[in-house]
């Protein structure tokens, strides 16, 4: 059957495995924010502080790379952070076009309160730990295919 013929449930949007995605992308988003907002912390500024606890004194170039964002868009969110106290910008002093970020006291004692809104949202999920392993798992050999080409 060519695609002109295909059928019309092939193209509804409850069947289209990108909007499924979508839908719970923003869901898990929009959990997180209601869950990040005590902490003054946007999504994204969440994800750059797992970054940071991972491996703190990461380059700008560093954090990009791991969460697949350009540094012009993870320089603001670092800027919005280091005005809250939670991490420290500076120059490499082997080269100064490289910015090293450190998380700062205040960082560090985020984890805590992070670590509490994280399994928050995971119970909200319903998934067992496995499911999420499982879940997880496929959604990362789903984007590495796809970023193959």
């Amino acid at each position: 059957m060519n695609s002109q013929s295909a059928p019309a449930h092939e193209l509804a949007l409850d069947h289209q495995l990108c909007f499924a995605l979508y839908r719970a992308s923003q869901a898990m988003t929009a959990a997180y924010r209601e869950r990040l907002a005590d902490c003054t912390l946007t999504y994204p500024q969440y994800l750059v502080m797992l970054v940071l606890f991972e491996d703190d004194g990461l380059t700008v170039g560093e954090i990009s790379q791991r969460l697949g964002l350009d540094s012009g868009t993870v320089t603001p969110l670092l800027k919005r952070l280091e005005r809250d106290g939670r991490v420290r910008r500076e120059r490499s002093a082997s080269d100064e076009r490289v910015v090293l970020v450190h998380l700062t006291d205040e960082g560090r004692a985020l984890k805590a309160r992070i670590r509490s809104r994280r399994r928050r949202v995971a119970l909200d999920t319903g998934l067992s730990a496995q499911q999420t392993q499982r879940l997880r798992a496929e959604l990362h050999r789903l984007a590495d295919r796809l970023e193959a080409g």
